[in-house]
């Protein structure tokens, strides 16, 4: 069992037919969680009905809500709409509740003593929050970056800060080549991509997730690939938090990479099966999914 935070953003995602709790760091937390991970969040939420509802949620789910403070600001919210595929677009809501996060002392002595700490980089796309994000990122052991790039919420210079001080980056492969050029990398291959940030970030684990099409992890100097499962899609959404998740708790716990790869695609997979970010599944069927694939 590790100890793991997540940093960010907690949210409803608003659908055209209903309203599901969600943000990517909240999501990865629920499925570290499910995992067998003492698993904390870092977030806020506004002093109103839905903010109450959101921290309810999380007691009521095993997370511990003593680091989620609550503001002025109204509780955040995504518009989410979905293409004829089911991928998901995302409309978010700025100058938000999490928007406005503080650290305390506790936080940090909590976070120094952790296992994994867990952020993306949409967090950090206003002043007060990226400024407590950068602090915690100091006493961090193993600093874990989920790369969102969400038009028009981020700037490269913070990317750029965040990548050079994370010990494991996931991307997409359109942020990979979007950030490797940015930086003079100019070869858009993905893994040509991959030894560009390694190099630039020092950085040794770096996961580029393909959609359907699985994902690439290179880890200790040596790439990993698995192709991904075809499966009908409800929706998108929190397929790659849940894939995180899966991959950071394999690695964690010093597992076989291709076995960990191949595990993190099938639950991202499963997400994308159900709808909501965070339908419920357990060892035992994540392990017969891969099985009956």
């Amino acid at each position: 069992m590790k100890q793991i935070y997540c940093y960010g953003e907690v949210l409803w995602d608003i659908f055209y037919d209903k309203t599901t709790i969600g943000g990517a760091p909240l999501n990865c937390a629920l499925r570290l969680h499910s995992l067998g991970n003492r698993v904390e969040i870092i977030s806020a939420v506004g002093e109103d009905s839905l903010g109450d509802k959101l921290i309810s949620f999380i007691n009521d789910n095993g997370l511990s809500s003593q680091f989620i403070s609550t503001n002025k600001h109204e509780t955040g919210k995504v518009i989410v709409a979905l293409d004829k595929d089911n991928n998901a677009t995302y409309d978010i809501k700025n100058f938000v509740a999490w928007d406005f996060i503080y650290p305390n002392n506790l936080m940090v002595k909590k976070i120094q003593n952790s296992n994994a700490f867990i952020f993306g980089s949409l967090s950090s796309r206003n002043l007060q929050s990226k400024k407590t994000l950068f602090e915690l990122i100091e006493k961090a052991s193993f600093k874990v970056l989920d790369v969102n790039l969400r038009a028009p919420y981020y700037d490269f210079e913070t990317i750029k800060k965040l990548v050079e001080k994370a010990d494991f980056i996931k991307f997409n492969e359109e942020e990979i080549i979007e950030i490797s050029g940015k930086l003079g990398h100019i070869n858009k291959d993905i893994k040509s991509c991959v030894l560009f940030i390694s190099k630039f970030s020092e950085t040794n684990s770096i996961c580029v997730t393909k959609a359907d099409k699985g994902a690439i992890l290179f880890h200790e100097n040596k790439f990993h690939q698995h192709n991904g499962f075809k499966v009908k899609v409800i929706d998108t959404v929190g397929s790659g938090d849940s894939f995180l998740a899966m991959l950071i708790n394999e690695l964690l716990n010093k597992n076989d990479p291709d076995k960990s790869l191949k595990k993190a695609c099938a639950i991202g997979a499963m997400v994308a099966t159900k709808s909501g970010a965070n339908p419920e599944f357990n060892k035992k069927q994540i392990q017969e999914f891969i099985e009956n694939y």
